[in-house]
């Protein structure tokens, strides 16, 4: 795709399976993201192949940290990084605030 900013794994006859898009690399860093595998293709490696081919381009590309967020609650895809090289750094937590109702009078 334009700018290769996407890794598409391909099946030998050519059909895509999976997905890792990469952010262009500044002051030595690039993020991977998304990483997608349809539902009814996991468990076959082809994530774990389009993460790896993404991580090969940025290093390619002048990446010297690369960088990946995870979904703590999918132990498989948590698992999967471990294994290609990849090591939990932190956590993070997302909050959504609602607005305040009306002041009591």
């Amino acid at each position: 795709m334009a700018g290769e900013r996407v890794t598409f794994w391909e099946t030998p006859d050519g059909a895509p399976v999976s997905m890792a898009g990469l952010s262009p690399v500044v002051a030595g860093q690039a993020r991977l993201a998304p990483v997608y595998t349809p539902a009814h293709l996991r468990g076959r490696g082809y994530g774990g192949a389009a993460t790896v081919a993404a991580s090969r381009a940025a290093t390619a590309r002048g990446a010297t940290d690369l960088v990946l967020f995870a979904d703590l609650a999918n132990p498989t895809s948590n698992g999967l990084y471990r294994r290609i090289g990849y090591r939990p750094v932190t956590d993070f937590f997302l909050y959504h605030f609602s607005p305040a109702g009306p002041p009591a009078t």
